[in-house]
């Protein structure tokens, strides 16, 4: 009896906001999600006598920051940019408890998701103006965030 593993694919996935306190979230569309990592910070110790070694030990993790990309939207058709327009232009956000991004299969069912607590707005860029081209105008949001879970 064989059994054959297949790669996941990265194309079909969807990200959802948390957006107040009564848990209601909302599915946001993007072209592109990056900053799923984590990463351990060390701190080098010098050994006391033995003047040979150090030590580089672990001391903190750090993450992200998570950054989100998709064709430009609307305040008034999107409540992420809503939120961001008014984090960037009167500084007044607050932070999101859960964003969840979600990898999906083939019938749209979560294969796995990652958790990301504390997201707060970290920079809002839009893309290049071109007359040359017909391209979508594509917006990048970024997060910063405390923690990283991996669920499958």
């Amino acid at each position: 009896m064989s059994s054959t593993t297949y790669q996941t694919v990265n194309f079909h996935f969807k990200v959802q906001f948390d957006f107040d306190t009564d848990g209601n979230s909302i599915d946001v569309s993007f072209q592109s999600v990056t900053g799923l990592d984590s990463t351990l910070e060390t701190e080098t110790v010098r050994e006391g006598g033995e003047n040979r070694f150090t030590h580089v030990l672990p001391v903190r993790r750090k993450f992200g920051p998570l950054v989100l990309k998709r064709g430009l939207l609307m305040p008034e058709d999107s409540m992420l940019t809503q939120y961001f327009k008014l984090a960037f232009e009167n500084d007044t956000f607050t932070p999101f408890k859960l964003v969840t991004i979600h990898l999906l299969d083939e019938t749209h069912q979560s294969l796995m998701h990652w958790e990301i607590n504390n997201a707060w707005p970290l920079s809002w860029k839009m893309g290049e103006l071109n007359a040359m081209e017909g391209a979508i105008l594509i917006e990048t949001l970024e997060l910063n965030y405390n923690r990283l879970i991996f669920n499958s």
